[in-house]
């Protein structure tokens, strides 16, 4: 008897791990890809094709859906996060180019979207692009989709002497460089997609500095339809001493994600880029 209730205290444990784990599974849709024959082979395959295309859908999605971490489901309204589309074309008796695109639907962005070409159309070679287009899928949607960034120009925050003519100009030039090769450098990483601030209205607009806003960065990047923003400031405490230090916001919620400041640093303005560039890669790119 008491061997009897461990079995069963297993089996519901198990039973109820699978529908935990089924429930966490990400949701993906999956419409039929179109094909189009566009070789002009003189023989009718239409019948060929149509067969060939419904065992490719039958096996993708048999495939797709075997991994744990993914359920197959119609559409949107029944959970998936995910929606996968595309078509093949057939340009030559030996050669098709396929078509892929995987959308990530709560934030209408493109995860995937790649063209492929397989030779061959019998059985065998259309096999062969669904385990390949199938692991090409699985890849992208274990990928999480690039941040859409709003870096917004770094501020000089001067607290020395120095002021207009020649190193005013010199110190825009500068500041300039700060903020392209912090954009260049997110951007190059993969994990963010830098959004264009020249749209920006508010306080940017009125030209007060964002660093003393009150978060209001966060609400300009979101109106830039930004998931995150970025501000950064130089702050110069004598001619050849400086620090740098950056701010990362949820532009939905305003919450303030990571900050990094380098502490004091002794060099040139000049210096300048390579030192903010080390700092936001190290926090954002390395540290992840």
């Amino acid at each position: 008897m008491h061997r009897s209730r461990l079995i069963l205290v297993f089996v519901l444990c198990v039973l109820s791990s699978s529908r935990a784990d089924a429930a966490d599974a990400i949701g993906v849709a999956m419409d039929d890809f179109s094909y189009t024959d566009t070789s002009a082979e003189p023989a009718d395959q239409t019948a060929a094709h149509e067969r060939r295309l419904a065992t490719f859908m039958a096996a993708l999605r048999r495939d797709i859906g075997a991994d744990p971490r993914y359920r197959l489901v119609p559409s949107a309204r029944d959970g998936a996060a995910f929606k996968v589309i595309g078509g093949i074309q057939k340009t030559s008796t030996l050669v098709q180019w396929a078509k892929v695109a995987v959308i990530e639907i709560g934030a209408k962005k493109l995860v995937m979207d790649k063209l492929y070409s397989f030779r061959g159309d019998n059985d065998e070679s259309w096999e062969r692009a669904e385990i390949f287009v199938s692991r090409e899928i699985m890849a992208a949607l274990a990928t999480p989709a690039p941040v859409a960034l709003a870096v917004f120009d770094f501020e000089l925050e001067d607290t020395t002497a120095a002021s207009a003519g020649a190193s005013a100009a010199s110190d825009a030039a500068y500041m300039a460089e700060v903020t392209g090769g912090v954009r260049e450098a997110l951007g190059r990483s993969g994990r963010y997609r830098i959004v264009d601030v020249g749209g920006a209205r508010g306080e940017a607009e009125r030209g007060r500095a964002l660093r003393d806003c009150g978060g209001c960065e966060a609400a300009i990047a979101k109106e830039l339809g930004a998931d995150q923003s970025l501000i950064g400031v130089v702050r110069r405490v004598s001619r050849t001493e400086y620090t740098f230090g950056f701010q990362v916001r949820d532009a939905r919620t305003g919450t303030v994600l990571t900050r990094g400041d380098s502490g004091l640093r002794m060099g040139a303005d000049y210096s300048w880029k390579r030192g903010a560039v080390r700092l936001v890669s190290d926090r954002l790119i390395e540290s992840q």
